[in-house]
């Protein structure tokens, strides 16, 4: 049984309910067990498994059993719909915003990765299996965890095989025919296919611009501008492993990294080394992790993101693109522009809004999920 506040939310269709919400419940209950949600009034709030987490209860369509079917049937409906044929990664369940709360599916060429938030969904993880052995027939299927730092109890490590043949250490994908190679059986593949359709978007807007790619990870905007037409991009990253294997990306699209920059530097300390140094670029793209430490100290979007706007527009031409991202949850887009228009006060240029992205297609934002809507994405060109 849950109370009021949980009543008003079930109502409109979110899918958790929060322990401190829970006013009754039947004694002996163990995590990934079926239970029934009911309001204190009576109303029937459908099924949902129980978990002893920062989440009580997630809540499933159904009456008596999880019927998976026609959810995952949905779910691969639309990626059909959406997903251009030359593409073969992209996320086929998006957890919350696909009726599937904590689960989230992943597709790398022939091989899935299942993601769970909770052991208590393992209960799914067969019935799943069956349905994709029958859907999509791939080689492998992985299970991942997606642990959230509240439940600091609950399990982790790095993704197992659960059905067929274990993926190779890189996988080569395409995204729109632009070949990525990714690793599943890791925490971080290197592709982040909810960037997809702002790629897309870009796709005419690089031809013959000098590009700065700030935290470029393992290369897909570099790749991606390089392949449509810019004369010279510079990718930018603390962590020289991603640098490689941005550079292993350049030779899978038979691209000459020798004619382009990967520059292993704090993107703090690279921009003031190129505004001193005199560097311009016709497009600058900033799009940093949520937290990240270097040789200039702690970094968070939450509290450096106008700074580093501010950098940036430095190193910009006049009538040059800044290309502004953040995957930051507890960042609304209210904030995310706020922070840019701040650095551009601050670096004293103008700028125009030309494009407001999003995530891809493929990772729908539910209306009955607020939290759905976590990436920001916006070009402006600087006036």
């Amino acid at each position: 049984m849950v109370n009021g506040y949980s009543e008003q939310w079930l109502r409109q269709g979110f899918p958790w309910v929060y322990p401190k919400e829970v006013v009754a419940r039947p004694k002996r209950l163990k995590p990934g067990q079926l239970v029934k949600l009911r309001s204190q009034g009576g109303h029937d709030f459908g099924i949902g498994l129980w978990d002893t987490g920062w989440i009580a209860v997630r809540r499933f369509a159904g009456e008596g059993r999880v019927d998976l079917v026609p959810l995952l049937d949905s779910a691969l409906a639309l990626r059909e719909a959406v997903v251009d044929p030359q593409t073969t990664a992209y996320r086929l369940v998006a957890a919350e915003n696909d009726h599937l709360p904590g689960v989230r599916i992943d597709r790398w060429g022939w091989h899935v990765v299942i993601t769970l938030d909770s052991p208590a969904l393992m209960p799914l993880v067969d019935p799943i299996c069956d349905w994709l052995e029958q859907r999509l027939e791939p080689r492998g299927i992985h299970l991942a965890w997606r642990v959230d730092p509240r439940d600091t109890q609950k399990a982790g490590g790095p993704p197992r095989l659960l059905r067929g043949r274990e993926a190779p250490a890189d996988v080569r994908v395409t995204e729109r025919g632009m070949a990525i190679l990714v690793r599943p059986k890791t925490k971080d593949a290197g592709l982040f296919t909810d960037m997809r359709d702002n790629r897309t978007w870009l796709e005419p807007h690089w031809g013959g611009r000098r590009v700065l790619n700030l935290f470029a990870h393992t290369g897909a905007f570099s790749v991606a501008a390089a392949l449509n037409g810019a004369s010279y991009v510079a990718s930018v990253d603390l962590s020289e492993k991603y640098l490689e294997r941005a550079e292993a990306n350049f030779v899978a699209n038979e691209l000459d990294p020798a004619a382009h920059d990967f520059v292993a530097a704090d993107v703090r300390r690279e921009l003031d080394r190129l505004r001193r140094t005199g560097e311009s670029f016709d497009t600058v793209l900033l799009d940093p992790p949520s937290f990240s430490h270097g040789p200039e100290g702690m970094m968070s979007v939450e509290k450096d993101y106008a700074v580093l706007v501010s950098q940036s527009l430095r190193v910009l031409v006049p009538g040059g693109w800044l290309i502004c991202a953040q995957n930051h949850g507890k960042v609304s887009p209210k904030q995310f522009h706020t922070s840019i228009k701040d650095g551009a006060r601050k670096a004293g240029r103008g700028l125009q809004l030309l494009f407001d992205g999003g995530q891809s297609a493929d990772h729908p934002s539910a209306t009955w999920f607020p939290e759905g809507r976590y990436l920001k994405f916006a070009v402006f060109r600087a006036v």
